[in-house]
């Protein structure tokens, strides 16, 4: 077992705690201030991850990827979300997602939208393509989607 950032409680805490943090954020901060904090705090993780997972420089196909993140951030890593696949649609990175952090105990039609998650995503794919990438949340399974989909596209 890899070293432990805590001897007695392990690495991981609960969503509830994650989740308390968000919405202490947003009556702090506002929701648009904590969007943008948390959607910067991700993609600096997801920089991070792409480097632990040899994405820099590297010129790995999207599935294999998709494969990459889905361990390091699914059941058997963080357990932030479970990254389904990642497609090229066009100019659009399509990335669905399911059980990500940020839509967990989330009432139906909610507008929550996963900002932590989308940026560690968004971050890796960046660091993958060696590109500037623009990232939105298009679809939620709390508003009747099957997936959390996020799609990037190339900035300018």
């Amino acid at each position: 077992m890899p070293d432990l950032l805590r001897k007695e409680l392990g690495d991981f805490n609960s969503v509830a705690c994650f989740k308390a943090v968000i919405t202490g954020m947003e009556e702090a901060l506002g929701e648009k201030t904590t969007a943008i904090a948390l959607i910067s705090a991700g993609r600096a993780r997801g920089k991070r991850l792409a480097e632990e997972l040899g994405f820099v420089g590297s010129s790995i196909s999207l599935e294999d990827a998709a494969h990459k993140m889905g361990h390091a951030l699914g059941k058997e890593g963080t357990r932030l979300c479970i990254i389904d696949k990642i497609v090229e649609e066009g100019d659009t990175i399509k990335v669905y997602t399911s059980e990500t952090v940020c839509s967990a105990g989330e009432a139906p039609n909610s507008e929550r939208k996963c900002t932590f998650t989308m940026g560690a995503i968004w971050g890796a794919l960046e660091q993958l393509l060696g590109k500037r990438l623009k990232g939105v949340h298009t679809e939620s399974v709390l508003r009747g989607g099957s997936h959390d989909v996020f799609e990037f596209s190339t900035l300018a």
